[in-house]
């Protein structure tokens, strides 16, 4: 027997550009991989390389014991798979897509009346950085899947972590780690606005915005420290300053002639912040302010 006949078959279901990506990294790693796409042409480049399509998602499901769903949504894996409902007893169902906390323990719900066990998790970097050593993917759920099928998961990513058995925290840390990337992005496309603006390259920017993510990066833990403490008495940056900041924002906006209204809802919370206290806290102290939504502080102001 070859050794890569004893590598675990693989199904992945859905094959938009990340389950591609996953599909190609079993491919090269030598599991036997089942593919299966609503729309069967984009199974043919991962054929050609030494996959097997499948004609229908139940003969996917059927083709070996681990099922990995990478759809957009839970209600798009739900949707795919119910006419596979019957093959998926007895089989792993691990879910790499988008949603709530409340979809994945939904779907968990799901797969479990169908006989499956169940894992969620979130890929932590873009498609073409599938099965590097650096890269990031976590799950929750059964740790049985995951102690069964480390290995085979690991070949996405060298950085797997099980977070616990909940079925819902992946999707919970997707969506708290998540949060930081649109803001992250504008901050930079602001930045390539007022540059630009001025005759000059964005690219010219890029050096400088990793330094200063880095740093960023290095304050992190003294910040989660803060917040898990509940002390921010011994800040190295205040909300005071970040408000005083916040109010040259519409001036550059003006003089520049770019839109920096996303902002106003940043500098609306340094303000209830000023207004609760904070002025002189770390900035990591914003935390107390997004755990009372303003309609709560008005109520109790009054």
């Amino acid at each position: 027997m070859l050794a890569n006949d004893r590598r675990t078959p693989v199904t992945v279901i859905g094959l938009g550009a990340m389950g591609t990506a996953l599909a190609e990294a079993f491919i090269g790693a030598g599991h036997p991989t089942t593919v299966w796409n609503r729309s069967a042409e984009k199974a043919a480049p991962l054929v050609a390389r030494g996959a097997r399509h499948a004609v229908t998602v139940e003969e996917a499901v059927a083709a070996g014991p681990l099922v990995i769903a990478c759809l957009t949504t839970y209600d798009a894996t739900r949707e795919a798979l119910e006419p596979a409902s019957a093959a998926l007893a007895g089989r792993a169902l691990v879910t790499l897509n988008s949603g709530a906390p409340e979809d994945a323990r939904r779907m968990a719900t799901w797969a479990g009346t169908r006989g499956a066990r169940f894992l969620d998790g979130a890929v932590k970097n873009v498609p073409p950085a599938v099965g590097r050593p650096d890269t990031l993917l976590y799950y929750g759920g059964d740790r049985t899947v995951f102690d069964t099928y480390e290995a085979t998961l690991r070949v996405l990513g060298g950085d797997t972590v099980h977070l616990g058995d909940e079925p819902d925290l992946a999707a919970l840390y997707e969506q708290a780690v998540g949060g930081l990337l649109l803001p992250a992005l504008l901050g930079f496309f602001q930045g390539a606005a007022l540059v630009t603006a001025r005759g000059l390259k964005a690219g010219t920017l890029v050096r400088y915005t990793v330094k200063w993510l880095e740093m960023i990066a290095a304050e992190l833990p003294a910040m989660a420290d803060e917040i898990d403490s509940a002390d921010y008495t011994r800040p190295r940056a205040t909300v005071g300053i970040f408000h005083q900041g916040a109010g040259n924002v519409p001036r550059l906006g003006q003089e520049a002639g770019i839109d920096v209204s996303w902002h106003t809802p940043m500098r609306a919370l340094l303000e209830r912040a000023v207004a609760a206290g904070h002025r002189d806290h770390s900035i990591s102290a914003l935390v107390e302010v997004l755990r009372r939504p303003e309609q709560e502080l008005a109520q109790a102001g009054g």
